[in-house]
């Protein structure tokens, strides 16, 4: 080949080799930590002071992971916060990592759901109340020392309880004041008290979907900053 014509064939290779910056890993590749199991939930806020984003559950294959399902999402009312400082009662969502303990409902579980999934009664109660020996539990019937007023009647909730999941958040072992009855649950009319809310049909496929074999977690946080999801 003359000089000519392989200075001439360099350049077309070099034409036609990829430019610009590498793909981005998708969200769960950048995280601290999923969880170690193959399911994943991510709950995404652009800031801390949103009350709304995203939420993606995703699947990990053959050592990669894939978005299975992804809709809109509702936060507290007063945006989020990290876990660790949460304080009860300010309507805000703890960011972090989180196990998915079981499901509950007023309604019957969906179709395909494989998740441990207790149905809602009249007498059904998650005990909010600080001094209660069953603090941040569900309690059939409500006990004497957890009071009414510092709990959560679940029937009453018909519509953001027709399906959820329990958040691990201050579940294994609960510190006082820290926040009670955190759930991934249908959405209301607007933001939550601090729970993540998604319209019914994706709490369905969610449900239909996690598989607790495949040790579901949730991570919740934000775009960027303290409380990034790629903190935890």
């Amino acid at each position: 080949m003359r000089l000519g014509a392989a200075v001439l064939a360099s350049a077309s290779l070099f034409a036609l080799a990829p430019s610009g910056p590498p793909p981005v890993a998708v969200l769960p590749a950048r995280l601290a930590d999923t969880g170690g199991g193959s399911q994943l939930v991510t709950a995404e806020a652009p800031r801390a002071d949103a009350t709304s984003g995203t939420l993606s559950w995703w699947d990990l294959r053959g050592g990669r992971w894939v978005r299975a399902g992804s809709a809109p999402a509702r936060f507290g009312a007063r945006g989020l916060v990290e876990g660790g400082a949460r304080r009860q009662g300010t309507n805000t969502t703890p960011t972090g990592l989180y196990g998915l303990p079981y499901a509950f409902g007023t309604r019957a579980a969906p179709e395909g759901t494989a998740m441990p999934y207790r149905r809602v009664r009249q007498d059904s109660w998650w005990c909010q109340d600080n001094a209660s020996r069953s603090y941040n539990r569900w309690t059939e019937p409500r006990p004497a020392d957890c009071r009414a007023a510092e709990s959560e009647h679940l029937i009453g909730y018909a519509r953001q309880y027709a399906y959820a999941l329990v958040v691990g958040f201050n579940y294994e072992r609960p510190v006082r004041g820290r926040g009670a009855g955190i759930f991934l649950h249908v959405d209301g009319s607007g933001p939550t008290a601090g729970c993540v809310s998604v319209p019914e049909d994706a709490m369905r496929r969610i449900l239909a979907w996690a598989d607790p074999a495949r040790g579901p977690h949730i991570v919740i946080g934000t775009t960027g900053g303290e409380t990034a999801l790629t903190r935890y």
